[in-house]
């Protein structure tokens, strides 16, 4: 009998950082992922484990093999700490490449998978790049690679980092780029296993945004994204607004985001490809 993918989300966050998150109202990050998951895949039988927590594992009798794609959440640790927590999901990474399951993920997973592969990472020296990334661009090889089937070839995204892929994998080739951030997606290819990775969120939406801008909202200040608190509070009612009301064109038209940001069909085409292109063909059934 003939079934659906079975994938598994690896949210990074520690049990800390997630209950913080919830506590401004923003989704746990592997739930997201697999809400973006089954909108591309509603059949797909999911499992999300959270490697930060020293009690992490699979399901039991589960093994890494046994899985069609494997997704990997954002995360607030730094990728380069030495720290138990960081290695044990470059462990899982290796172990994904060494198994052959093709991966997907955002943010902290294009530095995870670049360690994993033998790649560098470090602070961002232009520091932060938060809210939107502006202009992220394909490369010649992104504009002919199947991830980015139906993109733009120049587009805005969700994103929130400081960190960034300075030296990725010689078997990696860069899709994406920005002026802010030059990493912006790869493909890294290690051992038997392929990665799409991207440093921007495609499972965010103008409600998560703004739950994490307020979440961070009193960092952001000290680093001069507002003058104050109430500037913040302010941006973060005009997300929301337009999350609720995607017809304010004034409000987009002040925020400066378009339907590449808008439309999830848009927005998504990433993991949509993946599934398409990774995750079905080699589906174990």
């Amino acid at each position: 009998m003939t079934t659906g993918p079975r994938l598994l989300v690896v949210d990074g966050y520690a049990r800390p950082a997630r209950e913080e998150l919830a506590g401004c109202g923003a989704g746990v990050a592997g739930d997201l992922y697999a809400a973006m998951l089954r909108r591309y895949a509603p059949d797909a039988a999911i499992d999300i484990i959270y490697p930060s927590d020293a009690d992490a594992a699979l399901p039991a009798g589960a093994a890494i093999a046994d899985y069609d794609g494997i997704a990997w959440t954002g995360c607030s640790l730094t990728v380069y700490d030495d720290d138990d927590r960081v290695r044990r999901q470059i462990d899982l990474c290796r172990a994904a490449f060494a198994a052959g399951v093709p991966a997907f993920g955002s943010c902290w997973a294009i530095q995870i998978a670049a360690i994993a592969a033998g790649g560098r990472c470090a602070a961002n020296p232009r520091g932060r790049e938060m809210g939107f990334a502006r202009k992220v661009h394909l490369t010649p090889e992104g504009r002919g690679h199947p991830m980015y089937a139906g993109k733009p070839s120049v587009f805005d995204a969700f994103i929130s980092h400081v960190d960034e892929v300075t030296h990725w994998p010689a078997t990696a080739v860069l899709l994406a780029s920005n002026r802010f951030t030059h990493a912006q997606a790869l493909e890294i290819t290690h051992e038997k296993g392929t990665f799409w990775a991207l440093q921007y969120h495609p499972e965010y939406d103008l409600h998560e945004m703004a739950r994490l801008t307020y979440c961070r909202r009193l960092k952001l200040r000290d680093l001069g994204f507002f003058r104050d608190e109430a500037a913040a509070l302010a941006y973060v009612d005009r997300l929301e607004a337009l999350h609720a009301d995607p017809g304010r064109t004034d409000i987009a038209w002040a925020l400066g985001i378009d339907e590449d940001v808008l439309r999830p069909e848009i927005r998504q085409c990433e993991v949509r490809n993946w599934i398409a292109c990774q995750v079905i063909p080699g589906m174990r059934r």
